[in-house]
């Protein structure tokens, strides 16, 4: 069973782009015809330049290798170059070409991934998603505005979700960690109160902010939005100093939670010991598979940390983070793009089941899904654009600032 073809899906998501602009699919088929998929999460670089990429990842360190050597291919692609370090654009390839590997094994021995790492612990896996706007909601005042974020979240929770997240301290830019406005502190402690109220001890809060602030001024928020007791505080800082975060983790009473835009467990066990989060994300998409993934969740584990998978791609990679979230002890929850509907969820063919705020484990082979190929080609992604994009504009201090749910033209 040697890996010997490849093929790259570049999916345009449809309006309003809930998990970004775009998904990048991968595909390998073995010389005696098991197909596996996998999913790329890396944002660094635009599509062509990441199709190169995954192309050269895998002719490189992968063609005509048996996918069961997940380990030794790991270990060449971390090591390319002379490197062994962690890097993301290189990472994020070999990422979704080893969920496939890991498809196409369970498709092998006709079990679920989850079985082949160890079997099942968490026969239901707790769901959380973003709070977004419902059908007669503005867009544009949606992310800043208490009464219709309230209104979303008590929908989510009426669902069945027992935790919902958002972020309205905003903005996402490419600059340095800032010190928050008073506007934004004072829309964020109105967004989680009015949430708080709306949905009483029924659902966890998360409180995200994707590392826009300096150190003092996720401290000052942090201690402003104590008051709505939110379950986590989601990388208050840029998530590139450590050492940092875990003065912020000191000095506020959230459990902080980072690791979105980390990657491998050399990333991830710098965080936990220096005690800048209790909380990681790994997306397995970028993080280094679905192996790497288990090798992070132990670490945490042996630093009574637990493991909350991050989403904000598509339905491939919620499928990988949905098998190891079956295996390991120390799973909080998962995230989802609201329950895993629409043509996010018709990319698998709605092969996911979510069920009053849980994803069953899944029982079919490999991934558990069904990769829906026609969809995925009719929708071709033809623009130049990155996944998303962070504003060059600073903070404003005079009208406030919104983040805007993640959502891109």
């Amino acid at each position: 069973m040697k890996l010997c073809d490849l093929e790259i899906f570049v999916v345009g998501n449809q309006p309003p782009n809930w998990g970004g602009r775009y998904f990048i699919f991968v595909k390998l088929t073995t010389a005696c015809g098991i197909t596996g998929y996998g999913e790329v999460y890396a944002a660094s670089v635009g599509p062509d330049a990441m199709i190169a990429v995954i192309r050269d990842v895998f002719q490189r360190h992968m063609l005509n290798e048996t996918p069961e050597n997940t380990e030794l291919m790991f270990r060449r692609a971390y090591s390319s170059g002379f490197t062994q370090r962690p890097d993301l654009t290189v990472m994020g390839a070999f990422s979704g070409l080893e969920i496939a590997c890991w498809d196409i094994l369970g498709k092998a021995h006709n079990r679920p991934v989850y079985a082949l790492l160890g079997g099942a612990i968490n026969e239901r896996v707790r769901s959380y998603s973003y709070i977004y706007p419902l059908p007669h909601h503005d867009l544009d005042t949606f992310w800043t505005d208490p009464d219709m974020q309230a209104e979303a979240a008590l929908a989510l929770v009426d669902q069945g979700f027992t935790a919902v997240k958002f972020d309205p301290a905003g903005p996402y830019t490419v600059r340095a960690g800032h010190m928050p406005s008073m506007r934004d502190i004072d829309a964020s402690v109105r967004v989680g109160n009015a949430i708080r109220a709306a949905v009483g001890n029924r659902a966890d809060l998360l409180f995200g902010t994707h590392g826009q602030f300096s150190t003092g001024g996720a401290i000052r928020l942090g201690r402003a939005i104590e008051g709505f007791d939110p379950l986590w505080y989601e990388e208050p800082i840029p998530p590139d100093n450590v050492s940092e975060m875990a003065r912020v983790a000191r000095a506020v009473r959230i459990p902080v939670a980072t690791g979105e835009r980390l990657t491998t467990k050399a990333e991830f066990g710098e965080v936990l010991r220096a005690g800048a989060a209790s909380i990681v994300q790994p997306a397995l998409g970028r993080s280094g598979g679905i192996l790497e993934g288990k090798k992070i969740a132990a670490i945490a584990e042996a630093h009574n940390a637990q493991v909350a998978p991050h989403l904000y791609a598509g339905a491939v990679e919620w499928a990988a983070n949905i098998q190891l979230a079956v295996n390991i002890p120390n799973l909080l929850m998962v995230e989802t793009i609201k329950t895993g509907g629409g043509f996010w969820g018709d990319l698998i063919h709605q092969s996911i089941t979510w069920e009053d705020g849980y994803i069953l484990a899944p029982q079919e082979p490999g991934l558990g899904i069904t990769f829906n190929e026609d969809l995925a080609r009719a929708n071709p992604y033809l623009g130049t654009g990155l996944h998303l994009q962070a504003q060059e504009e600073p903070c404003d201090y005079s009208h406030g600032n919104s983040f805007g749910g993640g959502a891109v033209d």
